[in-house]
Formats: structure tokens, sequence, C-alpha cells
């Protein structure tokens, strides 16, 4: 099913976004036009706690507020203009940002259901840049480049849009959309404290995973800021080798870095990671590889993420994008099982979404025309 909407007209630069203000920030912003600050938190709460939309809605406030700030400031950084559903039950949407740049969120439910046939989890994957500079050869949003990072307003929105097209509460997030959410780490973490606030609650803390490519540095101060949400590497290679030639921010952090500074997080946290890694036929899918795995992955408490490799053809990719084949489903089984006989946690990642380019390295502003339901 395809659902589209007019795009919407970019938000006048002139007025103030409010969409990923702490209250702190708002308060600032109410004294800054001559209010007190303790409409900040009506406000606040009005966005997030009880999604609201229109300042006409926000009756708490003055009427001479309301008008005032329909001139002063904006509530919509984002809006949908594209919706697919997948035959599984995921949805993607492509969302235009008010300079007209777009992304791509998912909304993924699990494959166990509860006894009414609804799913356990619903799980939204976010993006937090336009595109993104890491080139990895395996994801199709390499092939977009990167155009600039989303505000904690744009991270946000995606959330409580999704929601507005689902029955069921969203309960789990992960950082694991279009860019690399290291690179955008202010952004990100601010967004995270609107999610997890006590004031609007719309998520625990626990049920947030920010997933990176390796950058040691947003691993580190995750680390010092003992921040309570999961992290996740994508790591899909066991030798230095192969991993620069899938991500080649790999020349910058190695895989003895990153096990340092995993090492490093444990210790300050202790909190256990997940490792994500996508089978390619050939390249990592060996028994060599499940031993080196599971020398990786001992040096900290973790479990594997094992993801199938879904074909990213539609961005007409070459070198060594192009050579990428998906493991068989003989030998992916295969490797699964050498893993649990080393005794190393494993998660099978589903490819929900594949048939509308919403799986796992998917997202690249694609259009799979589908039947509408």
């Amino acid at each position: 099913m395809i659902i589209t909407t007019p795009n919407a007209p970019p938000t006048e630069t002139s007025k103030q976004p409010l969409k990923g203000l702490l209250p702190n920030e708002l308060a600032e912003f109410f004294v800054s036009i001559g209010e007190p600050k303790y409409r900040a938190q009506q406000v606040f709460k009005r966005l997030y706690a009880h999604q609201t939309y229109s300042f006409d809605d926000m009756t708490e406030l003055p009427a001479s507020l309301r008008k005032h700030l329909c001139h002063v400031s904006d509530i919509h950084p984002l809006a949908p203009s594209r919706l697919q559903e997948s035959a599984d039950g995921t949805k993607k949407f492509l969302f235009r940002l008010s300079d007209g740049r777009e992304i791509e969120t998912v909304l993924i439910p699990s494959e166990s259901v509860e006894e009414d046939g609804a799913p356990k989890r619903l799980t939204l994957c976010v993006s937090t840049q336009v595109g993104c500079a890491l080139n990895c050869k395996f994801c199709a949003t390499a092939s977009l480049k990167m155009k600039r990072n989303l505000s904690a307003g744009e991270i946000v929105e995606q959330f409580l849009q999704a929601q507005q097209h689902s029955d069921k509460p969203i309960t789990n997030l992960v950082f694991m959309g279009m860019g690399e959410p290291m690179l955008n780490y202010d952004n990100v973490m601010k967004a995270v404290e609107i999610f997890t606030h006590d004031d609007v609650q719309l998520l625990g803390a626990r049920r947030i995973t920010v997933s990176t490519a390796g950058m040691v540095e947003g691993m580190r101060r995750m680390a010092d800021e003992k921040r309570p949400i999961k992290l996740a590497l994508s790591l899909h290679a066991t030798t230095d080798g192969l991993r620069t030639k899938l991500m080649p921010i790999n020349k910058k952090h190695n895989l003895r870095e990153l096990g340092d500074t995993l090492e490093y997080y444990y210790r300050k946290t202790g909190s256990p990671v997940t490792y994500e890694y996508i089978l390619f036929e050939g390249l990592n899918d060996s028994e060599e590889d499940a031993r080196r795995l599971q020398r990786i992955t001992r040096r900290v408490p973790s479990k594997i993420n094992v993801i199938p490799f879904h074909p990213i053809d539609f961005t007409n990719p070459d070198g060594v994008s192009a050579s990428l084949r998906a493991t068989t489903p003989e030998k992916f089984q295969a490797f699964i099982q050498r893993l649990r006989d080393l005794d190393v946690t494993v998660m099978i990642r589903s490819s929900s979404g594949k048939d509308i380019h919403a799986a796992c390295g998917q997202l690249a502003l694609s259009n799979v025309e589908m039947p509408l339901a």
C-alpha cells in the first residue's frame, strides 16, 4: 500500500522550531517572548505526552499567546509524503524536511505475536542524518552521500508521526536508519532525553538502541556520560582486511581499537553490547570466521545479531558493492549453529520489509510500487 500526501511548504526560517527543545530551552524561549517560564512545561507536555499538532488545541494557553506562537514558532519539522506497507506489516515512511530534503523511517512489527495476533513488539528504526558519509559497501544509504545532520526535533518527530499510523504503541526504538548516529551525537542524545523524559515517558531508556559503524569517540562519550540506552556495533567482518574493504571507517578505527573501546564502555557502564553481523557468501561465513567472531565477542558480555544480506541492486552499485552476495540459507543456518556450539549468544535479524526496500541496509529513498490495499 502506498499513501502520498502533498509536499509541505518549507518552514519559515524566522520561526523558532519548538520540537526538539528540552524544557529548559523552551523556558528560555518563552522568557525571550515575554512569557513566564512555566509555559515551557505546558507546551513540552502538549508536544510529546499529548502529541498536539496545533497551537489552537493548547487550550491551557491564553488565546493571545496561541496566536502569537503561530507567528513566531513552528512545531512541524517534517511532513510525511509517502507511506508504503509491506506484506509482512512493516511500514516505510518517506518524510520531507522543512528544507525540502527527504529521509526514510521504518516501523517493524515483531514476528512473535500476542494471543490476539498483535505483535509483541513494535520497533521504529529512525534516521539521524540526510544521507551518510561512511560509504559502507553493503548499505544503500551510501549512494545518497552526506547532506546534513537531522535536528533533535526531526528525529523525535519521526517517532511521533509513525505512532499516529499505528493502533499499537511503539515499544522499541533503534537508531539504525539513514546516517551514522555518532556523527550527530548531540542531537541524537537530546532526542533520547526527550523520549525518556519523566514528563512524557515515550520510551524507557533500555528500549532504545544506538547503532554505530565504529565511531570510537562517540562510544567513549556514551560510556563517560553513562547513558542508560543500549549500544550496538556494526561489525560484519572478523579481519581488518575485509572490514576495511566493506567499511572504510575501519582504516581509522580498526578491530583492536574497537575491542578496546567496548571494554572501556563495559567497565564504565556495566552494560552488555550487541554486535551486528551481515553474512556475505564466501567472505565472512567460514568456520574460521565463526571462531574469530567468538574471540572478538567474548571480550565483554554480548550477543550477536546475525543479519541476512539484503540486495541493493536498485541503487546501481559498482565495485565491491556490486559483488556482494547473500550467504545461502543452508550455510546461514550452519554458521548460526556453529556460533551456538561455541557458546555465543546469537539472534537472527528478520528481513522484514524487504519487498518495499525497508530491510536492513536498504534505505535509499526508493519507491517500490505495490498494489493498493
